[in-house]
């Protein structure tokens, strides 16, 4: 029985069947984890850029003449409901900050998270700029 055993024992260890198997069940979470990594940071910056563009909206808005704060921050709200969807949550816009020469409209947000158990991260975007007014010479 001995002789027998030994060539059947050397065929069961030199055997690589199941062998890819194992690799993948050991690859695989990694493969998975880093791929929503990679969504998530996508979803962080489209989140961003839209805080962005909202803020930027809102500056813009409340520049022009006869405008005020309150022009903008409505113009940033506006852009935020048309363009967020989920993308950006928790939203608060403020103008703190304005002075008749001087706006300033800052939007911020959680950003979407895929991640279980990760919240979100918190964006603030600003944009700002001068006030269009008349003015005298030496103004």
């Amino acid at each position: 029985m001995a002789p027998n055993l030994r060539p059947r024992l050397q065929q069961l260890l030199s055997d690589d069947r199941g062998e890819t198997s194992v690799q993948i069940a050991i690859v695989f979470p990694f493969v998975i984890a880093a791929t929503l990594l990679v969504v998530q940071v996508c979803l962080w910056y489209i989140a961003r850029e839209v805080a962005l563009t909202a803020a930027r909206e809102g500056a813009t808005s409340a520049r022009s003449y006869r405008s005020t704060p309150a022009d903008g921050a409505a113009r940033a709200r506006s852009v935020l409901d048309r363009t967020t969807g989920d993308m950006l949550q928790a939203t608060t816009i403020s103008t703190a900050g304005s002075t008749p020469q001087h706006v300033h409209v800052q939007v911020s947000g959680t950003a979407l998270s895929v991640l279980p158990g990760v919240p979100g991260l918190r964006i603030t975007q600003s944009a700002s700029g001068a006030t269009e007014r008349w003015t005298t010479p030496g103004d």
